[in-house]
């Protein structure tokens, strides 16, 4: 923490803000760009001056947080606590249509204690389906259990880094005091709003994407509307050229037909004239 030390006095080490300042950028950046992608960051702060401010913050944008107690293996053995967590949602659903009418009362109360119990732990992951992206962490040295089983999952780690602690621990450190509430509720709130800002990107982009294809769909309905037009004019035209041919040919054969009587006619009348000629009966 040596290079984020401004100065000493009486004992006490004073963090240069400066390096808070760049700390907390950067942070956030990050940060923002995780939640444009869709990604979940999950909020870690169980101490007692963390623990109101990182529920809101979380519950604000969404996004799963423990403020209880970090249960050892809630992420590298993520696939018993979703149990516990199905098993919780369950007895609440169970409670609620009223499933639990038929059971003793002695059993109503044990399994409500034991939903209370489920629900002040892991109620703040109840709706994190699979592994988080990042994590954010509120004193990295009191959350030293989360912080190694992200390490070992390869998951990305943000911090609130004390004097007392190693900054080279996290990815992304910010160098401040994590043991006074508004220091603690500045740098959240501050992590926050980029998250919120990153979501809001997040869903314009889903908008204009769906505008947009809302225009190729009409674009395509427009261009298939024209193109059958297009083969039904073709197909008139066609049948109104096939109609003027029989017309023309039924003529011509009318014609022949005429030519041809007329023909048959005269040689008739060439037999009648040479009934009367010379050669006739008077010889």
């Amino acid at each position: 923490m040596l290079p984020y030390i401004f100065a000493e006095k009486k004992g006490i080490h004073i963090i240069d803000l400066n390096k808070t300042v760049e700390g907390l950028q950067e942070t956030a950046a990050a940060l923002k760009q995780i939640a444009r992608s869709g990604k979940k960051v999950l909020f870690v702060g169980t101490k007692k001056q963390a623990k109101d401010i990182v529920t809101e913050c979380a519950q604000r944008v969404n996004m799963p947080f423990v403020t209880e107690r970090w249960l050892g293996g809630m992420l590298t053995n993520f696939n018993t606590v979703r149990k516990s967590v199905k098993k919780m949602q369950s007895i609440d659903k169970m409670l609620n249509d009223g499933s639990f009418d038929s059971i003793t009362k002695k059993e109503r109360l044990t399994l409500t204690r034991d939903k209370d119990k489920m629900e002040k732990v892991l109620g703040g992951i109840a709706q994190l389906g699979r592994i988080p992206a990042a994590l954010f962490i509120v004193d990295i040295g009191h959350e030293h259990i989360a912080l190694a089983e992200a390490k070992r999952l390869g998951i990305t780690t943000f911090g609130v880094v004390d004097t007392n602690c190693d900054p080279n621990k996290v990815d992304f450190s910010i160098p401040a005091n994590d043991d006074a509430t508004k220091s603690i509720a500045i740098i959240t709130n501050y992590i926050t709003a980029a998250i919120a800002e990153g979501l809001a990107e997040r869903q314009a982009a889903k908008d204009e994407e769906g505008e947009d294809a809302n225009v190729d769909q009409e674009n395509e309905k427009r261009a298939a509307r024209l193109e059958a037009e297009a083969q039904a004019e073709g197909g008139r035209g066609r049948g109104r050229g096939q109609g003027g041919g029989a017309n023309r040919g039924g003529g011509n054969r009318g014609g022949g037909g005429q030519g041809g009587g007329q023909r048959r006619r005269t040689p008739q009348g060439g037999g009648n004239a040479g009934g009367r000629g010379p050669g006739g009966g008077r010889r």
